[in-house]
């Protein structure tokens, strides 16, 4: 499974850390989400995750307001 995290988009609310708590924490530098073991490709991060976190990760997609998260097969 892929996760992208268009980070830019990120308004800081922090239901994705609510969410799964083991992928993704909330950055005290600029108050944003940081998508753990993600690596940056231009504006966007990857993370490659196993299927266990699948349900977790797209709990954290569907609660985000602005569509910053997207999970991929």
């Amino acid at each position: 499974m892929k996760i992208t995290f268009y980070r830019d988009r990120c308004i800081g609310c922090n239901y994705c850390v609510e969410a799964w708590p083991e992928r993704w924490q909330m950055s005290k530098r600029d108050g944003k989400c940081v998508l753990i073991g993600g690596k940056k490709k231009g504006k966007l991060y990857h993370a490659e995750a196993g299927e266990f976190e699948r349900e977790y990760n797209e709990r954290a997609a569907q609660a985000c307001p602005v569509d910053a998260i997207r999970i991929n097969k």
